[in-house]
């Protein structure tokens, strides 16, 4: 995921980004972001997807770890692996106030998101030599997520998949390098209200689809776009979605939970051993998760080579990943109403892990 922006980049001739999925070079690129398209899903579905269906495949590509919205878009705007920068989860833990913030909305007035995440993105570098924009809903203008990981050009905002289509052709100039950033969340918000298996995802699909087919039919020469996701879904049944906190015994020893239902964190408190809670959990849920302690993820470099240790602070001292279809959630903290979530991801299954990589 931290290289599908940065090779586009490298494509168009931005110095300094490179080129890791040998992209061919063009005068122009489109990367379009699909929330929740995962490869695994797209390869069931593909004839409801013509256009999808017949663009060039290079491949399944890695959405970050865990595999979610917030840690995928911060790869695809900074270039850099999760350890890398910093966004290490849909909520996180700062060490500092000892508090957890989402990610994706309702920092604290106190968290400013270019100090929580300060490295260049690939944006603000490609801005310097190129024309730069990102196309998406006016409401992610100022979000704390773009501050964060993908600041840098100009925001394009618009509502509906036609006005973005449009409003991301405007902005292929003739005669102009250029990089511009499409993101497309409609498919991802139908997958967790209604599943994606629904048949509103399969509608939401074919929406996304004409959408393309407009898009790649009208660009100008020597354009490229590059379409990817951010993570893939599976769908949890209501009996399977599990309150913890209503386990007491599991939640001994934990300061705070963090992360997503696929993906969850456990902070624990002082001189708590991080395997003995791991194994609690392990011998709780059996072969519906895979549990991890931090230094192990560490070291599988699951957040990238090379870490970075403050960063890695805020991330769980345990994790409980979703190895069948099953979500977890802290009641006590996030009340009831996430528990209505049919379509869910973090996790390392396939079909949350891998998406697509598709050129036209």
């Amino acid at each position: 995921m931290a290289e599908v922006l940065s090779s586009a980049a490298a494509a168009v001739g931005v110095t300094g980004q490179r080129n890791a999925l040998s992209l061919p070079s063009a005068q122009r690129y489109v990367v379009v972001l699909v929330d929740g398209l995962g490869s695994r899903l797209l390869r069931e579905v593909a004839g409801y997807a013509p256009t999808l269906r017949a663009a060039q495949s290079l491949g399944e590509l890695d959405a970050a770890f865990p595999s979610t919205t917030s840690v995928s878009l911060s790869c695809l705007g900074t270039g850099r692996a999760p350890g890398r920068h910093g966004m290490l989860g849909y909520d996180v833990l700062e060490p500092a106030r000892d508090r957890v913030v989402n990610m994706l909305g309702n920092w604290p007035a106190d968290l400013d998101p270019v100090a929580w995440q300060p490295a260049p993105t690939v944006l603000e570098r490609a801005a310097a030599e190129v024309d730069t924009a990102t196309v998406s809903a006016p409401r992610f203008e100022s979000s704390s997520l773009t501050r964060a990981a993908l600041r840098g050009g100009r925001f394009v905002g618009a509502h509906g998949v036609h006005a973005r289509t449009a409003g991301t052709l405007e902005q292929l100039r003739e005669g102009r390098r250029g990089l511009v950033y499409f993101y497309w969340d409609e498919l991802d918000k139908t997958g967790h209200r209604q599943g994606w298996r629904s048949d509103d995802w399969l509608r939401a699909l074919e929406d996304l689809d004409s959408a393309l087919r407009r898009l790649v039919t009208r660009l100008p020469a020597n354009t490229r776009v590059l379409l990817t996701a951010d993570h893939g879904m599976v769908d949890v049944a209501p009996e399977h979605r599990v309150d913890v906190s209503a386990h007491p015994g599991l939640m001994r020893g934990i300061r705070h939970t963090a992360g997503e239902p696929r993906a969850v964190q456990l902070h624990l408190v002082p001189d708590e051993d991080p395997r003995v809670v791991a194994r609690r959990w392990q011998e709780h849920f059996g072969d519906a998760v895979w549990t991890a302690t931090r230094q192990d993820l560490a070291r599988g470099e699951y957040f990238g080579a090379d870490p970075d240790p403050d960063l890695l602070a805020r991330a769980g001292d345990v994790w409980v990943l979703g190895r069948e279809e099953l979500a977890l959630y802290d009641v006590s903290r996030q009340g009831t109403r996430p528990m209505n979530m049919v379509g869910q991801h973090g996790s390392l299954t396939d079909r949350e892990r891998f998406v697509p990589a598709l050129l036209w």
